[in-house]
């Protein structure tokens, strides 16, 4: 396997002062925990905003975009290295084609992770759309298939377009709980997540404009119409989320492949042998000595 490319995060260098210096002082906090790398997977339909949250992040325009194009053609691992400390976000291909989640673009996105360990999930959507149907169930049920319901514990909910206007006059913040709610209840079907998993490891919801026409406060910073700057935001719960206590996914090759069908009901075999010799071959040895025992002697003896 070729060696990951790890260039100098300079980019950082391009936000405003404020974003900079909490950006820092994030991955200082990282370093006091010990983490020196960080591995970032994003996943989600096409055309939803995952490549340039990928850019955003990084400050620069490392994933191409094109217009004709909405998303990269196969996964990218972007690496960017600062102060002793390595952050690789994985940007990957939207996971439909047509009308139905693709198994071929799972099948190059689990070869492309082979040995890498996932210790964030970003999973995009946008904001600006009304209604959950099946398709996101399944897109969410081909990723927990994928790489294990665990996946979710080191999950974010990413809602891209974020300076919307909702319709019919809505306030901003109750389209965007209704939004949320109804998206968290696709994710917990498709994760297959209890109510009560959720209620005591909550999957963060993080609200992200990745547009030039961003709104920006006095410092320069880009920010939510709620006013919260939202790279630095988004990097806060990235942070949280990589230092809960839920380890984080190993991407092997028995994750991939799934396990080996020679090995099925091999845990059973010892069961199945204790189970013969003592009301099988046991019983046929007591029919034989009682057998034996009543069987009449010859009249020569």
């Amino acid at each position: 396997m070729a060696t990951q490319l790890v260039k100098e995060w300079t980019a950082i260098q391009q936000f405003p002062a404020a974003t900079q210096g909490r950006l820092l002082e994030l991955l200082g906090k990282l370093k006091q925990e010990n983490v020196s790398t960080l591995t970032i997977l994003v996943m989600g339909k096409g055309g939803v905003g995952k490549s340039s949250t990928v850019n955003s992040i990084i400050g620069d325009r490392v994933v191409t975009i094109s217009s004709f194009q909405s998303e990269t053609p196969r996964p990218v691992m972007v690496s960017r290295s600062r102060a002793g400390f390595t952050l690789n976000i994985i940007d990957t291909p939207g996971l439909v084609e047509g009308a139905y989640v693709s198994d071929q673009v799972l099948e190059t996105i689990k070869r492309f992770l082979l040995n890498k360990t996932i210790d964030v999930l970003l999973y995009v959507d946008r904001l600006d759309l009304y209604r959950v149907d099946n398709l996101d169930k399944q897109v969410v049920k081909a990723i927990t298939d994928s790489f294990g319901k665990e996946i979710w514990r080191k999950g974010i909910v990413v809602l891209t377009h974020a300076q919307f206007s909702p319709p019919d006059g809505l306030n901003y913040d109750e389209f965007f709980s209704k939004r949320s709610e109804s998206l968290m209840k696709i994710v917990r079907q498709g994760s297959r997540i209890s109510k009560k998993e959720i209620q005591d490891s909550p999957i963060p919801v993080v609200l992200v404009e990745n547009s030039g026409r961003c709104n920006k406060n006095e410092h320069d910073e880009k920010i939510l119409p709620t006013g919260t700057p939202w790279i630095p935001n988004l990097v806060q719960i990235i942070t949280d989320v990589a230092l809960n206590r839920s380890k984080g996914i190993l991407v092997d090759r028995k994750l991939i492949e799934g396990p080996n069908p020679n090995d099925r009901g091999k845990l059973f075999i010892p069961l199945i042998l204790a189970f013969e010799y003592f009301f099988v071959i046991k019983r046929i040895q007591k029919w034989i000595k009682d057998d034996i025992s009543r069987e009449t002697k010859p009249s020569w003896e």
